[in-house]
């Protein structure tokens, strides 16, 4: 009920026009989303550099309809690109494949991705692919796969991994065996019990133990959490097994537990803040709380903490 209830507002333009004129809407936007120009984004990431943090870049946007939109959504990648390069920067983009044309012509979204990634790796820079949902999973992985072999561009590509799908451990350590950057994340989306653990405690249990084989990897991994006790486990592991600071990052997102991003800072572990910005903040929050409607609450008490 509650999935259907945010989908629909999602699609609300009266509510979307309200929402980003509204002194709440501009409060939501200001905390979660850093503006909607390429200017905004680097402005939050140059403040965020400032904290001692690194970021990934996102322009919000997914599921395009044409590819004249996907073409623009990669010209905006590549200008992203060459100014974090231009201002030193301490950043990286993250994309996702359907904002990029996947759903339209997979071909043509190779192929721009492929250009994009292409572009990273001459300007010594990084290109997270995000994940969507499960029916993206395996094409998102072999795509990532693809890139990276592609001469030139290992090391400047990356995945994500959510720890709730059962398949997860295997594509961890097969991503792992090729030397593939991963952002590890619990996930957000809505998914069937039959792929994917349904109880928070099993959730967490998986997620420690991808953690784990991440860490002892030899290549640098994102633990990407704001659960304490995810946090605590991988600290925990992490002195035990003599594994440097230097070795993997935290990440987090923008406006989200700003104190604990700033302690862990503190205690010398590096972090990464996931910015995001774009025109499309009001139907990607709405989207995010449909995929899991208990997102909700926890923005609405991250939107009172500093």
């Amino acid at each position: 009920m509650f999935r259907a209830i945010f989908i629909s507002l999602s699609e609300s333009r009266g509510l979307r026009s309200f929402a980003e004129k509204s002194a709440i809407g501009r409060r939501l936007s200001s905390r979660f989303v850093a503006g909607m120009s390429v200017e905004d984004a680097l402005a939050a990431t140059k403040a965020t550099n400032s904290r001692g943090m690194s970021v990934s870049v996102d322009n919000l946007g997914e599921n395009v309809t044409n590819l004249d939109e996907a073409r623009e959504s990669a010209h905006l990648y590549h200008e992203l690109i060459d100014e974090i390069v231009e201002r030193k920067l301490n950043a990286n983009v993250s994309l996702k494949l359907t904002h990029m044309g996947l759903d339209i012509d997979e071909a043509v979204a190779r192929t721009i991705v492929n250009e994009v990634v292409g572009h990273a790796a001459k300007r010594d820079n990084f290109v997270r692919i995000d994940m969507e949902g499960s029916p993206y999973t395996q094409k998102t992985l072999d795509i990532v796969r693809e890139l990276h072999r592609t001469p030139g561009n290992a090391g400047h590509v990356g995945a994500v991994i959510q720890a709730y799908l059962y398949r997860s451990e295997k594509d961890v350590q097969e991503l792992c065996a090729e030397g593939i950057r991963i952002r590890l994340c619990k996930g957000a989306y809505k998914e069937s019990p039959e792929i994917a653990f349904q109880a928070k405690e099993d959730v967490d249990a998986n997620f420690v133990k991808l953690m784990k084989i991440l860490l002892k990897s030899g290549t640098y991994h994102g633990i990407a959490t704001h659960d304490p006790k995810m946090i605590e486990a991988t600290l925990a592991f992490a002195r035990a097994e003599q594994i440097k600071p230097d070795s993997f990052e935290f990440q987090m997102l923008y406006g989200v537990r700003r104190d604990l991003q700033e302690q862990l800072v503190r205690d010398g572990w590096r972090m990464r803040v996931y910015i995001p910005f774009g025109t499309e903040w009001y139907p990607y929050l709405m989207r995010r709380l449909a995929e899991r409607p208990a997102n909700a609450i926890f923005i609405l008490k991250n939107l009172f903490r500093r």
